[in-house]
């Protein structure tokens, strides 16, 4: 019951001008930061082992700006759950849109990182193409039925459950659909390896390369900046790598962390911090996070 009046709340926003939901986040991250102690605590962690050589005030600085941030990518999704694709697509400017047409009805991986603003990206992507992705389930059920309509409200989207396996990705890959892919939390050591992050050795998937290689898919990465005030998110899609895979899964993903090193510089404080990013560690190696 509680979930369904909290959906019915969250319906209700989306009525509300951009500027003011804006707001609305703002004030929710604002208190979030005091609220949610373990949350804060993890994102100083990680904010102290990636970025050393700031100071404590910096870091708890960014990780303020991070939980606004974080906190106004939950609550426009509102929007993105019932506004219009009309008022969908006029709060996101796209860059670089040649890069998605160039790989439209072929194998391919969006790669798309954990930014605060990357499910807007996702909205705009599913509005104008069909796309394959996974997803995990929540604790309530009732949540995870509505975020998978939500996510798959226009055209036709395949979400998988990741439990499902890669069969049906690589099957709607080579039908020509993109498989959207977050490649940057830690799912353990079991089909990665542990890749420098920031320095840091992170359990990362080496899937990205695999599965290139197994449908010759192009990756084109899709990051989403959420800007300043009401002007919404600018959506950019970068070039397809070249020379990708190489044929070494280790360095191909190495590769992907530096890109996404050099994207979370770029915008530190849209980085999801609050993830547990380097919770599985090399034998023997003390963990970072309490228990």
């Amino acid at each position: 019951m509680l979930a369904r009046v909290g959906v019915f709340i969250f319906w209700l926003i989306h009525f509300l001008p951009f500027r003011i939901i804006v707001a609305i986040g703002n004030g929710l991250g604002q208190l979030a930061y005091f609220v949610a102690a373990e949350r804060r605590q993890v994102g100083l962690i990680n904010l102290r082992l990636c970025f050393p050589e700031m100071g404590s005030a910096a870091h708890e600085r960014l990780l303020r700006e991070h939980f606004k941030m974080f906190c106004r990518g939950l609550i426009e999704r509102s929007i993105l759950w019932w506004s219009s694709a009309e008022r969908i697509s006029g709060l996101i400017r796209v860059e670089g849109i040649e890069h998605f047409e160039a790989i439209k009805d072929q194998p391919s991986i969006l790669l798309t990182p954990h930014f605060v603003g990357m499910d807007a990206g996702g909205q705009w992507v599913a509005q104008h193409t069909d796309t394959v992705c996974m997803y995990a389930n929540q604790k309530n059920m009732y949540l995870t039925e509505l975020l998978l309509k939500k996510r798959a409200r226009f055209r036709n989207q395949h979400l998988y459950s990741r439990f499902q396996g890669l069969r049906p990705i690589l099957k709607g890959m080579r039908a020509g659909m993109p498989f959207i892919y977050p490649p940057d939390q830690d799912q353990g050591i079991k089909d990665g390896a542990f890749i420098p992050f920031f320095g840091v050795p992170a359990a990362t998937m080496t899937s990205v390369p695999r599965i290139a290689q197994m449908t010759g898919a192009k990756i084109v990465p899709s990051i989403t900046r959420v800007l300043p005030g009401g002007a919404g998110y600018v959506l950019t899609f970068y070039p397809a790598w070249d020379n990708y895979p190489s044929g070494d899964d280790i360095a191909d993903t190495r590769r992907m962390n530096e890109f996404i090193e050099q994207r979370v510089l770029e915008m530190p404080e849209q980085y999801f911090w609050l993830h547990k990013r380097f919770k599985t560690r090399p034998e023997g190696e003390a963990g970072f996070y309490p228990e």
